[in-house]
């Protein structure tokens, strides 16, 4: 079987737990943070793990992740 390319974008985004999860970082981060409240910026702050739903595709994506 080839080698599999992984997807660097993705790569670049998420890193993987001792358990194999996936851990991110939350969107909405960025810019126009004037009216967004100070509890919701302190918790976008915090890391999230991939949602269950999306683990076979980010495998597929990530291959030796």
């Amino acid at each position: 079987m080839p080698k599999l390319k992984t997807s660097r974008a993705a790569a670049k985004r998420f890193k993987a737990t001792a358990t194999g999860k996936l851990k991110r970082m939350k969107a909405f981060k960025s810019h126009i943070l004037t009216k967004k409240t100070t509890k919701r910026k302190r918790n976008l702050r915090k890391a999230a793990m991939t949602d269950s739903t999306n683990i076979k595709n980010m495998k597929k994506i990530l291959p030796y992740l």
